[in-house]
Parts: structure tokens; sequence; C-alpha cells
């Protein structure tokens, strides 16, 4: 009498691959970064064309500074768009974590201007020099002043964010761990910012300092909208002294 085989349990299916995060790699970093030439050269073109279709006036050099850059963002943003979509089938917004949890926005607007002290005292335990700075010849009416603060506080950090904490900082934190992700995508964001203070070694250094700040905000909440808003009244709290200083002459 033949005895009858043990019923066969179904083989388990293999382990779905975990998906990597951020989903994006080094290829798309190059992508992005090769894409920011022809955003400069198209922005220059349509802003070149939009002059010549429009009526002349005479308008301040900071309106043409900040046309120009809020064109070359959009056109820069708009490759990485592409990148997202065609590659990956991904959402913009949602990729570079613009959400955030309850409470976190108003919490990061308020340790901005707690940064901007804390880097104002160590520039100034650092006997960091006054520097003349290009911004300061588009500081020369009332409209430049409000154009300047304008961008300075909105348009300015948002795109620094994503770019930086958004898109770089996830990348470097998936290959060296979150401390060191926090300090290198801090480093180009800090070296962006050195001709606009003559290559000054203090000032590059205390522009890192409030690049590792808000890469750990952006660690901590999970947000790049977070890292901006504080990045916002970063920004809004050193103009206000900066102009502040200005207006009695020091």
């Amino acid at each position: 009498m033949e005895m009858e085989a043990w019923p066969q349990s179904a083989p388990e299916p293999p382990p779905l691959a975990a998906e990597r995060t951020p989903f994006w790699g080094y290829t798309d970093l190059v992508l992005f970064l090769g894409a920011l030439l022809p955003a400069l050269l198209v922005s220059g073109l349509v802003f070149f064309g939009l002059t010549r279709l429009t009526p002349t006036a005479v308008m301040p050099k900071a309106f043409s500074v900040v046309a120009l850059q809020f064109l070359s963002y959009g056109f820069w943003f708009l490759a990485l768009y592409a990148i997202f979509k065609l590659r990956y089938r991904r959402p913009f917004w949602a990729s570079l974590d613009w959400g955030a949890p309850p409470g976190a926005i108003t919490t990061s607007l308020l340790l901005g201007p707690a940064v901007a002290i804390a880097v104002s005292a160590a520039a100034a335990a650092l006997g960091t020099p006054e520097v003349e700075m290009p911004i300061q010849e588009l500081l020369r009416d009332r409209l430049s002043v409000v154009l300047i603060g304008i961008f300075a506080v909105t348009l300015g950090p948002v795109c620094e964010e994503l770019t930086f904490r958004g898109f770089l900082m996830p990348l470097l934190s998936r290959t060296f761990g979150a401390a060191l992700g926090i300090l290198i995508a801090a480093l180009p964001f800090a070296l962006l910012h050195g001709p606009q203070y003559g290559w000054s070694w203090r000032h590059v250094a205390l522009i890192g300092l409030a690049g590792v700040a808000f890469g750990w905000e952006r660690y901590r909440t999970g947000s790049t909208a977070a890292a901006t808003a504080m990045h916002c009244t970063y920004n809004f709290t050193i103009f206000g002294g900066y102009l502040l200083t200005r207006a009695q002459g020091l």
C-alpha cells in the first residue's frame, strides 16, 4: 500500500526589495547640476525677450536681479520635476518632503531668529570684519530694499532649501549617515554665498553654520518646509539687523 505524499506548501514568494530612500541617486544629481547652465541661459533669453516686449520703464537694478534669479530657479526646478516624473513617475513636492508635521512650522519660524542671534554672536567672537557686499549696490532706494527683502525671506530660502536640504542632503545622508549628510550639504550651501562676502572665510564659515542648523531642522522634523521656515525667519532677522545698523550709521 502506497503512502500518500505529504501535501507540499506553495513556495514563498521572494521578499520584496526594500525601496531605497531617497529613491534618486548620484546620476540624478549630475543631471540636476547639468541643467543649471541651460536654465541660466534660457532665463536670460526669456528675460531679454520680456524687456523688449514690454514698454520701456525705468526699473531699479534690483528688479532685474530678482527677476533673473526667479526665472533661473524656475527653469532649474522644472528640470528636477522632469527627472522625477520621467525617470521615477514621482511627484515633485512630496518627493522632497515638503509636508510638515503639526506644529513644526511654527516652531521652525521661532527658531530662525534664535539661529540668527547665535550666528551673530559667533561672528562677534571671531572678530568677523565688515566687507563690501555686492548686494549693497542694489539697496540704493526704497523699492530695491523691498524687492531684495521679499526675495531674501521668500523665494531665496525656498529654492535653497529644496536644493540643499530637500534634494542633496537625503542623498548624502543615505551614503554617509545623517550627521555627515548634514555637514557635507552645508558646504556647497556656504560656498554658494562666498562671492557675496568677498570669500571672507569667517563669513563663509558662519553661513555654513547656519546651513548645519537648517539641516538639523530638516532631519529633526523630516520636513523641508520646516527647514525653509527656519531659513526664512533667519534671513528676515539678519536682513532687518543689517537695515537697522545701516540706518543708525554704525
